[in-house]
């Protein structure tokens, strides 16, 4: 894990939009696609399943900081 907590931006800062692209060339939004993704991970490349498991991880942060 980064240093002071900037993980994530880290983790964000290469391929910036890329999963987002992906989603919209599936037609489906990023959280409908990261489900896609995660439950069948064998059909995906190793990249999009982790920027899959990134983006759900990102959008339950988001979640807790809104409560």
């Amino acid at each position: 894990m980064a240093q002071d907590g900037k993980w994530i931006q880290e983790a964000t800062s290469e391929h910036r939009g890329a999963f987002s692209k992906k989603a919209k060339e599936a037609g489906m939004g990023t959280a409908e696609y990261a489900a896609k993704v995660t439950s069948n991970p064998e059909k995906y490349d190793k990249r999009t399943v982790k920027q899959a498991n990134l983006a759900k991880t990102l959008t339950k942060l988001r979640k807790k900081k809104n409560k």
